[in-house]
C-alpha cells in the first residue's frame, strides 16, 4: 500500500543519513526509531569559531549552518537535548547527500 511504501521510503531515508553523519568527524548519532528527523549530538562542535564568530551552544551552531551552507537545522533544546540539532530527513536522497556534504564542509571550518 501507499502507506507502506512511504514507510519503507523514510526507514531507508533514516539509514541514508545515519550512514552520512557517521563519516563526520566528532558528530555522534543516535538511531531514530520514528518519525522523520534525526538529533545529532554536536557537542564538540561547542567552543570552536570560524573567523570571528564563535559556536557557544547548539543554537549558535544552528545559525551558523544556516548562514554559512544555507541548511535548515532546528536547535534541540525545542526538545529538550541541549547538545544536539534536528535535521529533517523528509526530502529527497540528493537533497539530503548534498546537504550532509554542507554541513560537514561548513563543521570542517571550524578551529
Amino acid at each position: 500500500t501507499c502507506t507502506h511504501k512511504m514507510r519503507d521510503e523514510f526507514y531507508n531515508r533514516r539509514n541514508l543519513m545515519i550512514e552520512l553523519l557517521s563519516e563526520i568527524k566528532n558528530i555522534n548519532i543516535n538511531e531514530p526509531e520514528g518519525a522523520f528527523y534525526i538529533f545529532p549530538d554536536v557537542s564538540h562542535y561547542f567552543g570552536k569559531q570560524y573567523n570571528n564568530q564563535k559556536i557557544n551552544n547548539y543554537q549558535d551552531l544552528s545559525m551558523f549552518l544556516l548562514e554559512k551552507v544555507g541548511v535548515s537545522t532546528v536547535a534541540g533544546s525545542a526538545f529538550g537535548a541541549n547538545n544536539y540539532i534536528r535535521i529533517s530527513y523528509a526530502a529527497s536522497n540528493k537533497e539530503l547527500i548534498d546537504a550532509v556534504k554542507l554541513i560537514k564542509k561548513a563543521l570542517n571550518k571550524l578551529n
